[in-house]
């Protein structure tokens, strides 16, 4: 742990520090590039961006550039550390929106002294932008933040904890059901986990078919039932009248566990009470609800994903942002809908299903891969995931 530590300290300080650099997309290597490139040749696009704001798109980058926003409430699993401190991850979110889809990013990292303020800041700095990509911010504040922008703003706002994750596990569930010969609208779903990533990823399944009242939530203080008080209005949509209290309760005949939660919350004994042909997608990462050798040695019927690379079956969200705002950029998009994740679902679940190209067994030194319990998402180097979720999603926004 301690080399890993030093590391990945080496890899952000060395050679240069941070992960990301502005480099300019025209020439300016000559007196007469720079009089276009600045003054006096840079007043005609901003004359001609003045008569008609839609020029921007023609004449600057703004339909490739996406703010991805912080205000640092929930840093990965390391929780509320400020915004300064969530800047590696920022840094991080723009790499791989560049390096998978060829999509732009500026960081930012606002220290708001609230929801309100948070708003109000990124409404200001929006119109340079083609799209807005929340992240790593607090359960319940994220949803009235991405509500907000999206009612104010006329560009597409993701945030990628709702959003990302529920996509990303939409997929691989549908998948997984497949193969376990059951089908959405009967099983039963047990999410422990009612933040951000847990109730954007039931609602998500609900719009696919899932059932309302065969899904329940757990969350530290356990089952989120009618009887509570303490329920905020996001929790309150999943409480139920049951008898169930407790994890193990709800999970004693569940067919799904959904874990967004922390690490070593699942006991294998309520994994061996499970339904017949369980899935199990312990997602807390670095360290999972349950390990997947855990589930296999009480229950080798299951299906098994988590949220780390040295699993099968990593439920990896690089498998949605970058693609989702691909479409949603080239569509010019006002507003992510519904109807363009549920796109992107289908368009990764059907992606899994398909033969599995030479180069993708190469880049994870494979000799085989093929759709089944070991494979129920593409990998992240898949170069079909390009060509497949944007246009998916571009044509769910017309």
């Amino acid at each position: 742990m301690n080399d890993l530590r030093q590391k990945a300290l080496d890899y952000h300080a060395q050679p240069r520090p941070g992960k990301l650099s502005v480099e300019p997309s025209k020439p300016c290597a000559t007196q007469a590039e720079l009089a276009l490139a600045y003054t006096p040749g840079v007043a005609e696009p901003v004359r001609a961006i003045a008569a008609d704001p839609e020029n921007a798109y023609r004449y600057t980058n703004k339909g490739n550039l996406v703010a991805v926003i912080t205000d640092g409430s929930a840093i990965l699993g390391l929780g509320k550390l400020g915004p300064l401190a969530a800047k590696p991850v920022m840094e991080g979110k723009a790499v791989l929106f560049k390096r998978f889809a060829g999509i732009d990013v500026f960081d930012i990292e606002i220290a708001a002294g609230s929801p309100e303020a948070f708003v109000e800041t990124v409404v200001h700095i929006a119109p340079g932008f083609g799209g807005i990509n929340l992240e790593d911010i607090a359960a319940p504040q994220c949803f009235t933040i991405a509500q907000a922008l999206s009612e104010r703003l006329d560009i597409p706002v993701f945030h990628d904890d709702q959003h990302g994750t529920a996509v990303i596990v939409a997929a691989g569930l549908l998948n997984a059901l497949a193969l376990q010969g059951k089908r959405l609208e009967d099983v039963l779903i047990v999410c422990l986990g009612a933040g951000a990533a847990g109730i954007a990823s039931m609602r998500l399944l609900i719009n696919l078919g899932a059932k309302p009242e065969h899904i329940l939530m757990v969350d530290s203080k356990g089952v989120i039932h009618a009887g509570r008080e303490d329920l905020n209005v996001y929790k309150q949509a999943f409480a139920h009248s049951t008898s169930a209290r407790t994890l193990a309760d709800a999970l004693r005949g569940a067919d799904v566990f959904v874990g967004v939660s922390g690490p070593d919350l699942v006991s294998p004994e309520m994994v061996a009470s499970m339904a017949a042909r369980p899935i199990v997608f312990a997602l807390a990462n670095p360290d999972p609800e349950i390990r997947p050798e855990v589930v296999r040695a009480v229950r080798p019927d299951a299906i098994v994903a988590t949220g780390r690379s040295d699993y099968p079956n990593q439920v990896n969200n690089v498998l949605g942002f970058p693609f989702i705002f691909r479409g949603a950029l080239d569509a010019r998009a006002r507003q992510i809908t519904c109807r363009m994740l549920t796109a992107a679902v289908h368009a990764l679940a059907g992606l899994a299903r398909e033969s599995v190209p030479p180069e993708v067994l190469t880049a994870y030194q494979l000799d085989h891969l093929e759709f089944g319990p070991d494979y129920i998402l593409p990998k992240p180097f898949d170069p079909r995931l390009i060509e497949r979720v944007p246009p998916a999603v571009a044509a769910a926004v017309r």
